[in-house]
């Protein structure tokens, strides 16, 4: 099957598993070419498949020579219709792996889920026995409660009051205003449960519950603060709330957890281009003057670079130099203030008459499709390739 891109707004709805293979395989040659990391060995990511789990994934498998299992929620090829990027990630992830004799297992599944959690420990204990390093890294619309089957949906909304700015389509390069209506206490509910900390906590819970944690394991989860310009839809909204929740579950955990000596943790990531900030509004013409500034400024990261240098210069340096909230700050460059000042002055200054001069959208554009395996030179995309990939750990 020859593949094209085909997509419906921060949605592509085609894959390419070429090209997916070959974006995670030039994540793991970029790892192997760093220092070595004196870090986790045994591993569990849930949420493995994209963005930030994926290459967290990565970065402790080739940087720290960590076997690893991830969990992700991802669909296999069907009939005509290509997988989702990923699966062919996980797919990828996992071929490149075995070629390095590491181990690496997947489970596809609901990860709030009592039985992926049980699914998962049983893992754990047949092949590793102990994990020493837990990464949540789950970016899920909605969420089934495992105790009261309640289905919650999360929304991106201010809260308080109406907001209006302005954005760039990413796709055609016009920049546009937006408003959007405040959230009522119910979306606000939701969306902490979707997004929040619960999830995490009990994770944490079930696997020290199965004596599966290692003494000294290291929990992580990832979030974002931003710059003023986001805060009212980001930090202020109600992503922004549920992030508020899941800051506060990492001291619940390490208290809960003192006893083996575990300790949780939230780094604060930099902004990029995931399928998950893809629909936030506001950040794609935030990301692109980013991306401009940063690349001028030779400090540009991605994602995999972002959490090669969090083990390397943070969790496993002896100095995880946390803020006075006690967070990994990995968004140090970004808001570095000869960053910001740059940013924020084009961003008043943006329009359609100057957009391509002050900002980068074609780039944003070109790693929106990376993420589902299109754009990148040394892949053929006019050659006929079979879709239906499997997962060598998964029947």
């Amino acid at each position: 099957m020859i593949i094209k891109p085909k997509f419906r707004g921060f949605i592509c709805t085609t894959s390419h598993p070429v090209g997916c293979e070959y974006n995670v395989r030039q994540q793991a040659e970029y790892v192997k070419k760093q220092k070595r990391i004196d870090g986790a060995k045994k591993v569990l990511v849930i949420g493995a498949s994209t963005g930030y789990g994926l290459s967290s994934r990565i970065a402790a498998a080739f940087g720290c020579g960590a076997a690893t299992i991830g969990l992700f929620f991802e669909k296999p090829a069907s009939g005509n219709r290509t997988a989702s990027a990923g699966w062919y990630n996980s797919a990828a992830f996992e071929k490149i792996a075995k070629e390095e004799g590491l181990y690496a297992k997947s489970i596809n599944g609901d990860a709030f889920s009592n039985e992926i959690k049980q699914q998962t420990i049983e893992l754990i204990k047949k092949d590793l026995g102990r994990i020493d390093m837990v990464i949540y890294s789950l970016a899920s619309p909605r969420r089934t409660h495992p105790e009261t089957g309640e289905v919650f949906n999360s929304v991106l909304k201010p809260i308080g009051s109406q907001y209006t700015s302005k954005t760039v389509d990413f796709h055609t390069g016009k920049v546009e205003e937006i408003t959007i209506e405040p959230a009522d206490d119910e979306e606000i509910r939701q969306t902490v449960a979707v997004m929040g900390g619960e999830d995490w906590e009990m994770w944490m819970a079930a696997l020290k519950s199965a004596d599966v944690l290692e003494e000294n394991a290291v929990a992580l989860a990832y979030s974002y603060v931003g710059p003023e310009m986001t805060h009212a839809v980001y930090r202020e909204g109600t992503i922004g709330r549920a992030k508020d929740d899941l800051e506060a579950a990492a001291f619940k955990i390490t208290d809960r957890l003192k006893d083996v000596g575990c300790r949780a943790f939230v780094s604060i990531n930099k902004a990029v281009v995931t399928q998950a900030s893809a629909a936030i509004p506001v950040i794609s013409l935030y990301v692109s003057i980013l991306f401009k500034v940063m690349k001028e400024k030779n400090t540009h990261e991605g994602c995999i670079e972002q959490m090669y240098r969090m083990l390397e210069d943070r969790v496993y340096s002896g100095d995880m130099k946390l803020d006075s909230k006690g967070r990994i700050c990995m968004d140090d460059w970004e808001m570095a203030e000869s960053v910001q000042s740059e940013v924020s002055g084009l961003w008043d200054k943006a329009g359609n008459d100057n957009i391509a001069d002050i900002a980068d959208v074609e780039g944003y554009r070109a790693e929106f499709f990376k993420l589902f395996g299109f754009g990148f030179a040394a892949v053929d995309y006019s050659a006929d390739v079979e879709i239906d990939v499997k997962i060598d750990s998964i029947e």
